[in-house]
């Protein structure tokens, strides 16, 4: 298939790996803004092939996971309403709030429903003009057009009863925040392809020259990440710190101008917490004043709600990029997919649930695992494509 299969040719990776290999004198660490990148990363056992001194660190890139409890305990009160239709991408379903999650309001009467477009919901209350028809709107930059159409559509109908639980955020002002954090160690970041075929390329110069860290716009296809990763580790060793583009197929510096229109007369930049990480400037979106009715969180009463994590959940640092998963004492034990403790565990794009389906209980690398399928929070980015066999790949052996 054009643009997957030709970025999964084993003879290219070996010689990018020999070109890294090659190239890199003392060690660095690069951050993977996104899930999906680091899903692919772990499938194929990227991060193992490559030579020792070069160390992936996986950020904060999976939307589900970052979407704050205080925000899915708001889910969880809407959807429970008997006059509610509440809407989502069905990765939103198992994520834990403090004391139960989307399925379980389900299984107890309450009209949850998996969609895989916003406009779904929207042909929903366009059926049911009785009820409240609610969509969770989560995500990075990637799936906020398609939101803000949603609403923007609403508007013109005239419906009174669809409305949004937005709980958007932006990339740029996490890099920030993690550069800035005292325990940081990122050098250089590979950037999420998909956020910035919407944004474009503009807000990442700065943040690269503010903190002289190289910044890679990269793919998520395994050539796609080697090649992020070799262009990073060119710069580090010569000392530059610039934005690149490495997915051109995918991203220009403008961006989407039509996408950037639609979050322009939506949307409105705000302050917004992280799961795991907190409160970060600037770093999402709410609806604009001209939209204000269709905000969930200002039509129903979801005011003092009280959350709490579980103690012994570290998913706050893996997200951070502090800890690897495995480091947690509850992975793989306490938590797994069928009881995860944290959203990092339960989401298709997380970096513990990736942790945990390609076998690295151990440190392993992944034997034939299969990727999961369905719908995701920012379905632009999933792992494609057939793993590369570790033996194609390894250029030692």
């Amino acid at each position: 298939m054009k643009y997957i299969d030709e970025f999964n040719d084993p003879q290219l990776a070996r010689r990018l790996l020999d070109e890294i290999r090659a190239t890199v004198t003392r060690p660095w660490a690069l951050m993977e803004v996104c899930g999906g990148q680091t899903h692919s990363i772990i499938r194929h056992g990227i991060d193992q092939l490559l030579p020792e001194e070069v160390e992936l660190i996986h950020g904060p890139g999976c939307p589900v996971c970052v979407t704050p409890l205080e925000v899915i305990d708001k889910a969880l009160d809407i959807a429970a309403r008997p006059d509610v239709i509440f809407c989502s991408f069905g990765d939103m379903l198992r994520v834990p709030g403090t004391d139960r999650d989307l399925f379980r309001v389900k299984g107890e009467g309450g009209d949850v429903r998996v969609v895989y477009s916003p406009l779904d919901a929207l042909r929903l209350a366009r059926e049911n003009p009785g009820r409240q028809v609610v969509f969770f709107a989560i995500g990075f930059e990637t799936t906020a057009p398609a939101n803000a159409m949603a609403v923007h559509q609403a508007r013109r109908l005239g419906l009174d009863n669809f409305s949004l639980l937005v709980s958007h955020v932006r990339v740029p002002p996490a890099v920030e925040a993690i550069m800035t954090a005292p325990a940081c160690r990122v050098q250089g970041f590979l950037a999420a392809g998909h956020v910035c075929s919407v944004m474009g390329t503009s807000e990442y110069p700065e943040l690269a020259e503010r903190h002289r860290v190289p910044i890679v716009v990269t793919g998520f296809e395994p050539l796609d990440i080697l090649e992020g990763i070799r262009r990073a580790v060119h710069q580090l060793e010569r000392g530059e710190h610039r934005v690149e583009n490495a997915y051109p197929r995918a991203v220009r510096e403008a961006g989407n101008p039509a996408a950037l229109r639609m979050l322009e007369e939506v949307f409105e930049v705000a302050d917004r917490s992280w799961r795991g990480i907190g409160r970060i400037p600037a770093s999402g979106w709410r609806l604009s004043d001209a939209y204000r009715d269709y905000d969930a969180e200002h039509r129903f009463d979801v005011a003092g709600i009280r959350t709490e994590e579980p103690a012994v959940c570290r998913a706050g640092e893996v997200l951070q990029g502090l800890i690897k998963p495995t480091e947690c004492a509850a992975f793989g034990t306490t938590c797994t997919p069928r009881n995860p403790l944290g959203a990092t565990m339960v989401s298709s794009e997380g970096a513990c649930a990736a942790y945990y389906l390609y076998r690295r209980m151990n440190g392993q690398a992944p034997q034939g695992v299969s990727a999961p399928q369905g719908a995701t929070a920012d379905q632009g980015a999933p792992a494609r494509g057939s793993r590369i066999p570790q033996e194609e790949m390894n250029p030692i052996g």
